[in-house]
């Protein structure tokens, strides 16, 4: 990192840094800042929530190495009884910080030296996208099959997937971003502990038309540990944020449509939705014969009379479109062969595809990562 003798000039990258009781893992942290291989101007933009351990003093410390080496450092917090949350830090850390880019980082996690330059060089090339990369699990076995999807989606699916999963398909740790996109997009929610605000920003980006591109080399050591503060969302909220988002984009496009599952999965998704779009649901369809030969699903829940009855019926006589209800353990024991049969040769209507399936009318909507199969159309 070369020093920048102009002060007064605003820096071209800001690295965004909330601060939440980090003393195990900043110095490794700040480190990672430090050997940046980005030679223009950067600044660190710090803001403490009410951080009880050391912290502070550990900021303060790397203070001083960093600006010796010509990386503007930016402190902001508060010493309230009680943090304000992710949302809040980051927006106060952005608030504080003048870079015509954002480059998010969390305080557990760690950037490999050439991070800041290739993302740039990316979202210079993509002013109203979001910038991601891939990145490395610590500890290495943690989340596999998590780790795997973040890392191999296909460019398109980084759009075609945000229904998928549990979070964006570019992971928040990862971002960056031009401040100037932010501000048309942001702030961040600040709900507070338990809002997933980087989904919600993220949803509201791609309502916004903002693109998705990953920078495909690992520029990211991702820690996964107890406190990490994405365990305190709760899978229903996110669950609730997904189904919400599905019937704002797709759902309102199709006049009818099929859930593909009849099990658990799919009549969760049936339950959850708005009594408009599950009057859409023509059918349930699977492979298990117990469950087509039943013939029905009946919603006792509802408050209608007679009690909405949906039609069960075997994978083959299915119409689409679909929203593809199946976990990634359920695709590799049994419903992928399946799936990719009917699929491949469509059925009695004479609907074509590819390999990849792109021209089926179909969403993914598994839990984690577990759809395989996604569409157009939304």
């Amino acid at each position: 990192m070369q020093a920048h003798g102009d002060r007064a000039a605003a820096p071209h990258v800001s690295i965004i840094l909330p601060v939440y009781n980090a003393e195990l893992w900043l110095d490794e942290c700040l480190e990672s800042v430090l050997q940046q291989d980005f030679e223009g101007s950067m600044e660190l933009s710090v803001f403490n929530d009410a951080s009880k351990d050391k912290s502070m003093t550990i900021i303060e410390k790397w203070k001083v190495k960093l600006e010796n080496s010509g990386v503007l450092v930016v402190i902001g917090g508060h010493d309230s009884p009680s943090p304000r949350g992710v949302g809040y830090s980051k927006n106060q850390a952005i608030a504080q910080s003048s870079g015509s880019y954002l480059c998010f980082l969390d305080s557990d996690d760690v950037m490999m030296p050439q991070r800041v330059r290739l993302q740039l060089e990316a979202a210079a090339q993509h002013p109203t996208s979001i910038v991601g990369c891939q990145v490395r699990r610590d500890p290495p076995n943690s989340t596999e099959r998590y780790t795997r999807w973040i890392n191999q989606l296909a460019p398109d699916q980084l759009l075609t997937q945000v229904f998928t999963s549990n979070g964006p398909t570019v992971i928040m740790p990862t971002w960056f971003c031009s401040r100037a996109w932010f501000s048309h997009v942001g702030p961040f929610d600040e709900g507070g502990q338990g809002e997933p605000e980087d989904l919600l920003f993220f949803y509201s980006h791609l309502r916004k038309g903002g693109g998705v591109i990953r920078v495909d080399q690992s520029l990211l050591l991702y820690r996964y540990h107890p406190n990490a503060a994405t365990h305190s969302v709760l899978e229903t909220t996110i669950w609730t944020h997904r189904v919400r988002f599905l019937e704002e984009r797709v759902l309102p496009h199709w006049a009818t449509f099929t859930i593909w599952n009849a099990g658990r999965q799919g009549r969760r998704l049936y339950r959850s939705l708005t009594a408009g779009m599950r009057r859409k649901v023509v059918a349930f369809c699977d492979v298990d014969e117990n469950k087509i030969r039943k013939g029905f699903y009946c919603h006792e829940d509802s408050q209608e009379r007679p009690k909405p009855r949906v039609p069960i019926l075997h994978f083959r006589a299915a119409r689409p479109p679909f929203v593809i209800c199946v976990k990634l353990v359920s695709v590799s024991r049994g419903w992928a062969p399946l799936m990719t049969a009917w699929l491949e040769q469509g059925p009695s209507c004479g609907i074509k595809t590819s390999d990849t399936w792109p021209g089926i009318q179909a969403l993914g909507l598994g839990h984690l990562s577990g759809a395989v199969v996604s569409g157009r159309g939304w």
